[in-house]
C-alpha cells in the first residue's frame, strides 16, 4: 500500500499520470513541463497567470524550474516498481488487491513482498516475474516445465525435449545462464541505445526551451506593438488634430469678428431706419426742410466692413490639403521613429554610376538601373563592371539592422543581393552568382523560370514558390550574418534567407538582362 501512496505523490495534478520532465512553480506545485506550459498558453489570453493547485496569481508568466530531484525519484520509482494497471497481477495471498512482485512456478501462485518474505527458498520453487499464464512455463508436448533453452533451435525446452525429443543431442543451456546472456547482449544494446536517447532528449528540452523563448519574446512583441499603437494614435492626435483644432480657431475668430462688425453695422443701420421713420411722420415742411441729409451707406461698403463685404473668402475654409499633407508627413515621421525603435533603420540607397556596366542606364535620382542592351558611352574607371551588366552602390552597409524595398519590371533577367566591394569587375567570377563574395536573388520572365532562384559561390538553389509579386523587401542583420528575401505581398511572404559571417563592409548589388530594370525604394 505504501507504494500505491507514493505513486499518489508522484503524479501531476494535470494528467495524473507520472511526471514526466517535472517543473516547479514559485508557489512550490510541480507539474509536467508540457502540462503547465499549455496551461500557461491558454492563461495567456485571459491577461493573467495563476497555478492550477493553489491558484496563486502571477502577473507574468512565471519562470520553470527543473526539478531534478523529483526526476530522478519517478525514474527510480517507475524501474522498481510493478505497474498493477497495466499487469494486472495481484498477490494470490493478500485480502485486497496488492501487486504482486515474483511468481512461484513449482507453487503456481504470485507474491506481494509481505508473503515473498515466507515463501520456501528451496532450489525446486523458481521463482520469475509476475506472470499470469503458467501453462505457458510448461512443454506443449511434455507438459513438463521449460527448464532449459537451445540456441540451434531458439526454443526454451523441457528436460524430456533434451535427452529424447526433437532437441536430443543439442548443447543447451539453462533458462537461467541463456537470459543472463541475452541480457549481456541487451545491456550492449542498451549502450547504445541511451546516448541515443539521451541525444533526442537533448534536442527535445531545446526545442521546448526555444518554443518557451518564441512564446516568451511574442508575448513581449505585443505589449510593444500595443504601446506603439498607443503612441502612434498619440502622437498623431497631437500633431495631425491640433493643426485641425488651430485652423479652427483661426477661421472661427475671424468669422467672430465679421459677425461682431455686421452686428454694429446692422445696429447703426436700425439707428438710421428709426430716424428716417421719425422724419415722415414730421408734419411741418419747415422742420423737415431744414433737417441735415441723412446719408445711408448701402450693405457691403467699405466704410464699415473694411471692404471684406462681411464675407468669408475660401482661402479661409479648412485647408483639407495641408491636413492631409500634414498627416502624410506625420505618419512618416512617425514610421521613421518606430522603425528606429525597433532597430531598424531605412537606409537611403543610391547607386554608384562609376560601377555600372556601359549597358546599364542610371537614373537622375540614382535609384533605378536598367539594361539598355546597347552599350553607352561613360567615363573611364577602375570600378567599372566590364563583363556582366551589374551596378554597385555608394551606400555602405557595415553595421547594424537594415532593410529596404527593391521593385523589378518584371522584364528579362533580374537579380538583387549583397556584394563586398573587393568582388571581381571583369570574367566569369565578376557575376553576382559565380563568387563567395556576392549573395543574390535571381528572377526570371520568360522561358527561364517563373519563380526564384538563390545563389552563392556558383551554387544555386530553385525556391519552391511561384513569383506572384515585383515589389521585393531585404533585410540585413550585419552582426547577425542574416540576409533576408521577401515577398511583399498580402501577406508579406519569406523566400529565403542566407546566414554568413560577413568580413567586410556590404554594397547593394543589382544585376539586370533583356530589358529588365530595377528600382530601389527606401
Amino acid at each position: 500500500m505504501a507504494s500505491a501512496e507514493l505513486r499518489d505523490e508522484l503524479k501531476c495534478s494535470i494528467c495524473l499520470s507520472l511526471y514526466t520532465d517535472p517543473v516547479s512553480l514559485r508557489c512550490g506545485h510541480n507539474f509536467c513541463r508540457s502540462c503547465i506550459v499549455s496551461a500557461l498558453d491558454a492563461q495567456e489570453a485571459a491577461g493573467g497567470y495563476s497555478c492550477p493547485d493553489c491558484r496563486a496569481q502571477y502577473p507574468e508568466r512565471p519562470a520553470l524550474e527543473k526539478n531534478r530531484k523529483l526526476r530522478n525519484i519517478v525514474e527510480c520509482f517507475s524501474s522498481t516498481q510493478p505497474d498493477m494497471e497495466e499487469t494486472r497481477i495481484f498477490c494470490t495471498y493478500c485480502d485486497s488487491p496488492a501487486p504482486a512482485v515474483r511468481t512461484c512456478l513449482q507453487c503456481v501462485a504470485s507474491f506481494c513482498e509481505e508473503h515473498l518474505s515466507r515463501h520456501t527458498k528451496s532450489p525446486e520453487h523458481t521463482l520469475v516475474d509476475p506472470t499470469e499464464n503458467l501453462e505457458e512455463r510448461k512443454c506443449s508436448t511434455h507438459k513438463e516445465m521449460l527448464e532449459y533453452y537451445c540456441p540451434i533451435d531458439a526454443a526454451c525446452i523441457c528436460v524430456s525435449c533434451w535427452v529424447a525429443g526433437d532437441h536430443k543431442g543439442h548443447d543447451v543451456e539453462l533458462l537461467d545462464v541463456a537470459s543472463e546472456k541475452k541480457k549481456e547482449k541487451l545491456r550492449e544494446y542498451l549502450d547504445e541505445l541511451n546516448p541515443q536517447k539521451a541525444e533526442i532528449q537533448t534536442r527535445v528540452q531545446n526545442l521546448q526551451d526555444r518554443k518557451r523563448n518564441t512564446q516568451e519574446k511574442a508575448s513581449d512583441k505585443r505589449k510593444n506593438i500595443r504601446k506603439i499603437i498607443m503612441d502612434i494614435k498619440e502622437k498623431l492626435e497631437i500633431v495631425v488634430l491640433s493643426k485641425v483644432s488651430r485652423q479652427e480657431e483661426k477661421i472661427v475668430s475671424q468669422i467672430s469678428h465679421l459677425i461682431q462688425n455686421l452686428k454694429i453695422q446692422e445696429g447703426e443701420l436700425s439707428r438710421k431706419i428709426r430716424h428716417v421713420e421719425e422724419m415722415c411722420r414730421v408734419t411741418d415742411p419747415i422742420r423737415l426742410l431744414q433737417e441735415s441729409d441723412i446719408t445711408v451707406c448701402s450693405y457691403g461698403g467699405n466704410e464699415d466692413t473694411g471692404g471684406d463685404g462681411g464675407e468669408v473668402s475660401s482661402e479661409e475654409d479648412l485647408d483639407e490639403v495641408l491636413i492631409s499633407l500634414t498627416l502624410h508627413r506625420s505618419m512618416r515621421d512617425i514610421v521613421t521613429n518606430v522603425t528606429s525603435e525597433l532597430g531598424v533603420h531605412v537606409p537611403d540607397i543610391l547607386l554608384d554610376v562609376d560601377t555600372a556596366h556601359r549597358r546599364v542606364k542610371i537614373s537622375e535620382d540614382l535609384k533605378t538601373a536598367t539594361n539598355l542592351e546597347v552599350e553607352q558611352e561613360k567615363s573611364k574607371s577602375s570600378e567599372r563592371f566590364l563583363f556582366f551588366p551589374q551596378v554597385l552602390s555608394r551606400h555602405v552597409l557595415s553595421s547594424g539592422r537594415q532593410c529596404w524595398e527593391v521593385k523589378w519590371n518584371q522584364i528579362g533577367v533580374c537579380g538583387i543581393g549583397l556584394s563586398y566591394p573587393s568582388i571581381e569587375r571583369e570574367g566569369y567570377k565578376s557575376g553576382i552568382d559565380n563568387n563567395d563574395k556576392s549573395w543574390c536573388l535571381l528572377m526570371y520572365n520568360g522561358g527561364y523560370n517563373l519563380g526564384y532562384n538563390v545563389w552563392h559561390n556558383s551554387v544555386g538553389l530553385a525556391l519552391s514558390v511561384k513569383r506572384t509579386c515585383p515589389t521585393l523587401g531585404v533585410f540585413l542583420d550585419y552582426e547577425a550574418g542574416r540576409l533576408s528575401f521577401y515577398e511583399l505581398r498580402d501577406p508579406i511572404r519569406h523566400l529565403h534567407t542566407f546566414t554568413a559571417s560577413f568580413t567586410e563592409p556590404l554594397h547593394v548589388i543589382i544585376c539586370v538582362h533583356f530589358g529588365a530594370s530595377v528600382t530601389i525604394r527606401s
